[in-house]
Parts: structure tokens; sequence; C-alpha cells
């Protein structure tokens, strides 16, 4: 499964690099660093990657969602202010009262990076579930950054199952 993974993290490095213009020496999104004033992360990137994964096991594709990317959000900004993640499971309970069907949520910090955070969460089971939700249709993504922080950066990844 790691190899297929591999390969498909390769894949999108590759498809970046196609462009008309080459630009020497950018760096892939995934490896961006959202630790500085203005970084925002790469939601289709974060699609691509996760729905790369979702595909290797055996799960259908993600789709970007306006309002679960302003939830996203919101959330990295009130963890942020906060200075602390906040609980998914509060976070959750909220979008579905919100009227998200089937929410999920990973909500961390200290990644610096979507690649850090992407391998992150596939290494912790709870966390993987998420990824990994048979239920799951569409996505949000969002980061929020605070110098003062010890963890600099709070990350809310957010799927839910489409509307009936």
């Amino acid at each position: 499964m790691k190899s297929l993974l591999c390969s498909s993290l390769a894949a999108l490095v590759l498809a970046g690099c196609q462009t008309g213009q080459r630009q020497a020496h950018q760096t892939p999104s995934f490896y961006t660093s959202m630790a500085n004033s203005g970084a925002v992360v790469d939601a289709v990137m974060a699609r691509d990657m996760i729905g790369a994964y979702r595909r290797n096991n055996g799960l259908g594709p993600l789709t970007l969602d306006p309002d679960l990317q302003a939830a996203a959000q919101a959330e990295a900004d009130a963890m942020a202010a906060a200075d602390k993640p906040s609980s998914a499971e509060a976070f959750k309970g909220r979008l579905s009262s919100a009227g998200f069907l089937a929410p999920g949520a990973n909500l961390s910090a200290g990644y610096h990076t979507l690649a850090e955070a992407f391998s992150g969460w596939r290494e912790s089971p709870q966390h993987n579930r998420v990824l990994l939700d048979p239920k799951a249709t569409r996505i949000g993504i969002a980061t929020a950054y605070t110098p003062n922080s010890k963890y600099k950066v709070y990350w809310a990844l957010v799927v839910a199952a489409d509307k009936p």
C-alpha cells in the first residue's frame, strides 16, 4: 500500500511539473510551510492527495465544499486564537447541528506542511479513519498560523457526506 501511495504522490509531483513554463526550484505546494503569515494551504492539492489515498483503499473521491472550507477555516482560526487544539467531537457536533451529514474532523497542531500533516494523519488510527471514511464525499481543509504559539500552525480537516 505504501508503494501505491508513493506512486500517487510521485504522479502528483510530476503532474505539477508539467506546466507550459518551468519555474526553477519551485517547491511543490504540499511542502510549502504554513508557518508564516499569509500562508494558505493548497486545498486542491490536499483533496488530490487524500483522494489518491482513498482510491488506493477502494474509496471514492472527495469534492471541495465551500461551506466545509469556511467551517475548517473558522475552526483553525479559533484554535490559533485559543492557542490549543479543539475537541474534534465538539466540532463534529457543531457541524451536525449546522446540517452537515456524517461529519468527520481531524484537528491538529504543529505540522508545518501539508505533507507532514497528511503523513501524521495516516499514521494515527483515529485520524486515518477520517481520511478513509466511506461515507465522506466532501472535504474542507484550512490552517491558521500564530507565531507566538509552541505549535505555530493549526490544522482543521473536515469531511462530510452529501446532502440528501
